[in-house]
């Protein structure tokens, strides 16, 4: 993941593996009521807009092995204790 500045715009850049992990995550928080969780309404928005960008950028969610993908994904980016 890395991110820049560009015209006064925060611009991240993700791994595919990060992209579909952070897809995944987002679309089950949003599926979930969380008003609790929210001091304003737009942070909730900005949380459905990601979700949405997301699934315009990727492929694999229409894969019939997208879950497959998904575990490899977290296999590769979680952390591994020694």
């Amino acid at each position: 993941m890395e991110s820049s500045m560009i015209n006064n715009s925060v611009c991240l850049k993700l791994s595919n593996d990060e992209t579909i992990i952070l897809f995944d995550w987002l679309s089950r928080f949003n599926e979930c009521d969380h008003a609790s969780l929210f001091q304003d309404q737009a942070e909730e928005r900005i949380l459905f807009d990601m979700e949405a960008i997301l699934e315009k950028c990727m492929n694999e969610i229409f894969d019939s092995d997208y879950k497959q993908q998904l575990l490899e994904a977290r296999e590769k980016i979680r952390d591994h204790m020694h």
